[in-house]
């Protein structure tokens, strides 16, 4: 039975002690010669070997592609919850290339729950396979709240999940009796027995037991992969690759695994025998006309959602789908959780073009574009569409040092980009949080720290790569294609899909950063308080108000946090000292450091969002008495835990309101508030909004069809309309904000996107 799968060679290495250089030494001879995997038995009783588990993390650190595994684990010694995370962060420290092979072993009796008694073969099966979905549960970080099971060997009462492991790591399982094999195929992700315990014929029955077990769970035997150990190298390698070519077509193994310390027999496993068999067995399945095994399995194939053309993805486009490892560490934004049919992970502008391509034959879908996947109002998830996920073009380079222009990729996160920038003494104002990432801020407006003095982040952008509807790349800047760089900038999320934004930055130093708690008696008073001081102090300084609703019985706490763009400790206590005076400070932090630093305040790991997020946005001139009294009175309601005002103003409105889609230049200040149910926002906002000028996109997550005129002045909506014709007339980009095309693209809009270049 050939299973069809692509043929491994490995390596099965004693972890002498006598010697302990010498494993290390032959890994990396096996590495050298081409090997796939180097594995290593388990034996921690044995004073004569080295421990497995450190061996191979110092294997891991000695070399650079070479998989590495235990060959196999002994279960009974090793808790699984421990095994699990031990797995995880080799797996994590080698760039996924950790494979776990388990057995039962012979020590079942130190099993606590076994009252010191030697465990039936039967038990050893429940213990092993018990063993397996601790482990397995532990790595499934993208499931909330922590690991229950009271299984009768294996017992986890609320275990943290996680560490992730790099890739999904496989669990081949060493086993020769038919409980073992029909555990293998319920389970298993590979067979590993020996060659030399066996009889002929026990690899027939062995295959036949496991595809059995398989088929009656819904599985497809040849999902699990076939390994074996073989022993000595026979003296003809050729004789010996004719060997294995027979044992690969006729017994379905996948991976040979040859024991022996001696570094030129290894050599010659990798170099010669290795290219024999995979010539010999390409040419006979070419001959027969065998499949190659299925990449994803039968469950994972089930997880597919209706209506999309999954086997039409383009060939090289990373997707992924909601049976794959990775899906739960993509199905979700930082505040919304999703259940997408399809992520698609373009590498390339011209991938890009491919997904969007992909996306245009299935317009009865949600497309959502993603880049840090932050989210709290763009569609950067959905239920059972596309998610085009922009991570992998993360690039960040400097073009020109002496205009400090530098080319950023959408999907690079801030705090990356500060890290760099700061480097060279530079920054580019970006928000206030490390982990959103680049494409979707820098196409709505960019409200952070350094914003009263250094403006937004569109207001720095120079010029940008885009793939539009049609999947054609252009370069637009203020002279080429100006109507779709204006529109980039504040509306992008409408016309095109940004894959590189150049931007000019600024030279930026030390700040003071302040951290600001007070508690307040008149939340009026001190809303109108703030507002005046932020006006009335110099650029330099950019500082955001946080706060929520009351607690009972806790005094209510406002927070103020933000920047002041100097090295001078006098200055930055002067420019703080009068928000001192508003109320009673009960917390501060006050320090001189850089904005690299600051922005430095995000986990970059993978997001698991839940829920969908409720939120309101809105920009005002002033903080007037009128509208403290209605935000008070909001807060008061209990609806709104999150209520935040952003200084905008200075530098901001420096910029005529026309020069870019975002318009709303004389707003001084960005208002937001979240909360759990959306009618109780709504009716509280309804009151605030009366004093509401415009809205900020990034921060509201409605979709009332009013919000596209809030956010947008009327001569600002007519000309996006009419660029929204030339460009995405189809209304591919219709999932975030999305704008109406005008039934007349009007000339200056048609003429601008009439002859796209190739970028």
């Amino acid at each position: 039975m050939d299973y069809g799968h692509s043929l491994e060679f490995g390596a099965f290495i004693t972890p002498a002690a006598a010697t302990p250089e010498a494993p290390v030494l032959l890994s990396q001879v096996a590495e050298a010669s081409g090997l796939d995997l180097v594995t290593f038995q388990d034996h921690p009783y044995q004073p004569a070997f080295l421990d497995t588990w450190t061996l191979m993390s110092f294997v891991a650190a000695r070399t650079d592609s070479i998989r590495i595994a235990p060959n196999v684990l002994n279960v009974p010694l090793r808790p699984p919850a421990v095994v699990a995370r031990a797995a995880a962060s080799i797996d994590l420290l080698s760039g996924g290339r950790f494979d776990l092979a388990l057995g039962a072993g012979g020590f079942w009796d130190a099993i606590e729950a076994m009252g010191g008694t030697r465990l039936t073969p039967g038990q050893a099966v429940t213990a092993l396979e018990e063993a397996i979905d601790v482990i397995r549960a532990l790595w499934r970080t993208d499931e909330r709240g922590g690991v229950f099971t009271d299984g009768r060997y294996h017992r986890v009462h609320g275990a943290k999940r996680g560490p992730r492991p790099a890739h999904d790591i496989p669990i081949h399982i060493g086993a020769y009796k038919p409980r073992m094999l029909a555990l293998t195929g319920r389970k298993g992700d590979g067979w590993l027995p020996s060659l030399g315990y066996m009889q002929p014929g026990d690899l027939a029955k062995g295959n036949a037991a496991i595809d059995e077990a398989a088929q009656s769970v819904g599985r497809d035997p040849r999902e699990i992969r076939r390994l074996l150990n073989v022993g000595q190298l026979a003296a003809d390698p050729r004789e010996f690759a004719e060997r294995l070519a027979r044992l690969a077509l006729e017994d379905g193994i996948g991976t040979f695994i040859l024991a022996g310390d001696d570094p030129n027999l290894l050599q010659r496993f990798g170099e010669d025998v290795a290219p024999a068999v995979r010539e010999l067995v390409a040419v006979e399945r070419g001959t027969r006309g065998v499949s190659a095994a299925p990449v994803r399995s039968s469950a994972a194939l089930a997880a597919r959602r209706d209506g999309i053309a999954y086997d039409d993805v383009p060939a090289g486009l990373t997707a992924i789908e909601p049976g794959d490892f990775d899906y739960g560490d993509v199905r979700a934004t930082y505040m919304r959780g999703g259940a997408p049919g399809l992520v698609l992970q373009p590498a390339s502008p011209q991938q890009v073009g491919q997904a969007i391509a992909f996306a245009r034959r299935h317009p009865e879908l949600p497309l959502s574009v993603r880049s840090g996947g932050h989210g709290i109002s763009g569609r950067s998830t959905n239920d059972g569409g596309i998610v085009i996920d922009l991570r992998r073009l993360d690039g960040i380079e400097v073009l020109d040092a002496e205009r400090r222009l530098v080319r950023i990729g959408p999907g690079a996160r801030w705090a990356q980009v500060a890290a760099v920038l700061g480097e060279r003494g530079w920054a580019l104002t970006s928000g206030d949080y490390g982990g959103v990432g680049v494409g979707g801020l820098a196409t709505a407006g960019g409200i952070g720290l350094l914003a009263r003095e250094h403006g937004l982040t569109i207001d720095h952008l120079r010029a940008a790569e885009v793939v539009l509807a049609d999947g054609s790349i252009v370069r637009t800047d203020a002279s080429t294609h100006p109507e779709l760089f204006w529109a980039v900038r504040g509306a992008g999320a409408n016309v095109g899909v940004v894959t590189a934004f150049e931007f000019e930055v600024d030279e930026v130093g030390q700040v003071g950063y302040a951290q600001l708690a007070f508690q307040v008696d008149d939340v009026a008073a001190f809303l109108e308080g703030y507002g005046r001081i932020v006006e009335s102090s110099p650029r330099d300084l950019t500082l955001f108000l946080l706060t929520g609703g009351p607690r009972p019985g806790q005094p209510q706490v406002v927070q103020l946090y933000g920047v002041v763009d100097s090295d001078d400790p006098d200055t930055i206590i002067a420019r703080l000292q009068p928000f001192a005076e508003l109320a009673p400070l009960v917390q501060q932090s006050v320090q001189l450091t850089t904005y690299a630093q600051i922005m430095a305040n995000a986990d970059l790991g993978p997001q698991h969002g839940a829920g969908e997020p409720h939120s309101r946005s809105g920009l005002i001139e002033h903080v007037t008495p009128a509208f403290a009294a209605a935000a008070a009175r909001m807060l008061e309601s209990g609806a709104v835990p999150f209520f935040q005002l952003r200084a905008v103003g200075g530098a901001v409105a420096d910029v005529a309101e026309d020069a870019t889609a975002y318009a709303h230049r004389a707003a001084n200040f960005s208002v937001a508030a979240l909360g759990s149910h959306p009618d109780r926002l709504d009716a509280q906002w309804r009151a605030l909004a009366a004093h509401v000028d415009g809205m900020y996109l990034s921060f509201d997550s409605s979709e009332r069809p009013e919000r596209i005129a809030e956010a947008f002045p009327p001569a600002t909506l007519a000309r996006l309309r009419a660029i929204k014709a030339a460009y995405d007339p189809a209304c591919v980009f219709r999932d975030n904000f999305a704008i109406e095309p005008a039934a007349d693209a009007g000339d200056a809009a048609a003429g601008d996107a009439a002859e796209p270049d190739a970028a």
